[in-house]
């Protein structure tokens, strides 16, 4: 097929469209290339993507309507991967403009884009923090997301209704993914497990919210890909015993669905800690904070309906997971070379 990737220099999107290629589909991946985080990771990303057979790369900003239609007139995608999204809670308490440009204009251009130059399937990632001020656990798709406690979250709802909008009006296949704490080698300078292994190798002190008394279902990537490429190849259908009374979250009368994409597995953030102290070899130097604004306490992951759907299954432990970032993290920024 031929897949259009956003945030192709991303995290995510990078080894998505390793896997892609990998099984010989052609993609195109457009990105914006902010400075989020540090752009040289993203520019080592795609230099590794970029000698590989059947991908091209257009730097393109999502609320650039005219650009990004473009790419869809040249391209005619058949499936749209849409992970391109200004990501990160506390960045939106201090710079909430840049995730309406790009969470919610940007989503509503790329909708536009599939609206008028119909594709097969649009994949798009939503967040765990949708979940907001939930407190049931494991979090299911049915439960109630209407307490968002970040902008960010805020606008990661808002995609998922503004694309079920979309495929109800227009009969377009989407399928939303609520991807929980995903972390791995070429991972992302601003979670918790990267800066956290920078500051250990440096000496430095870690910042530990609410004391470390919190809890995350980590996702490997290996698992995220496996799970995201299952999706893919099964657009969305329409549930012909959907009704509306009462309304079922996740399905729809119209093509769409909503997925937690997860590990089922939530760790404590102290026992996190002490597997990154034994990999590293430093022993953390912890700043116990209280609960920052936007953050909450616990993230579990009710995976049912991607396993019964797509035979969605995570396997990867956090201690096998965070051994091959560590490892990775050494080579990366030759530390002990």
């Amino acid at each position: 097929m031929k897949i259009l990737v956003t945030g192709a220099a991303g995290f995510v999107g990078y080894f998505c469209i390793e896997a892609l290629l990998a099984r010989g589909d052609t993609v195109l991946g457009i990105d914006n290339l902010n400075d989020y985080y540090d752009p040289s990771l993203k520019d080592a990303r795609l230099q590794r993507l970029a000698p590989q057979k059947n991908f091209t790369f257009r730097a393109v900003d999502l609320a650039d309507r005219a650009a990004l239609e473009q790419a869809f007139v040249d391209f005619a995608p058949d499936v749209v991967l849409n992970l391109a999204a200004q990501a990160g809670v506390r960045y939106s308490l201090t710079h909430p403009q840049a995730y309406i440009d790009s969470n919610l204009v940007g989503f509503a251009n790329l909708l536009e884009c599939c609206r008028h130059h119909p594709v097969r399937h649009l994949v798009f990632a939503s967040s765990s923090s949708v979940y907001g001020a939930n407190t049931q656990v494991p979090f299911a798709v049915g439960n109630l997301t209407d307490h968002p406690v970040s902008l960010y979250a805020a606008t990661k709802k808002a995609n998922e209704v503004m694309a079920h909008a979309y495929s109800d009006l227009y009969a377009i296949p989407s399928t939303g993914l609520r991807f929980f704490t995903v972390y791995g080698p070429w991972g992302r300078p601003d979670m918790a497990y990267f800066s956290f292994t920078k500051a250990l190798f440096e000496d430095r002190e870690i910042d530990v919210f609410n004391n470390g008394d919190m809890e995350r279902d980590f996702t490997y990537i290996d698992d995220i890909v496996s799970g995201v490429i299952r999706v893919i190849d099964q657009p969305a259908q329409a549930d012909p015993s959907w009704t509306g009374d009462p309304p079922v979250a996740g399905r729809s009368r119209a093509p769409y669905r909503l997925y937690n994409i997860g590990n089922h597995s939530p760790v404590k953030l102290l026992r996190f800690i002490e597997v990154l102290e034994q990999l590293t070899g430093h022993k953390a130097r912890m700043r116990m904070l209280p609960m920052a604004p936007g953050d909450v306490y616990r993230t579990c992951a009710d995976v049912q309906d991607l396993a019964r759907d797509v035979g969605f299954e995570p396997a990867t432990p956090i201690e096998q997971g965070l051994d091959r970032f560590v490892s990775w993290y050494r080579e990366y920024y030759r530390i002990g070379t």
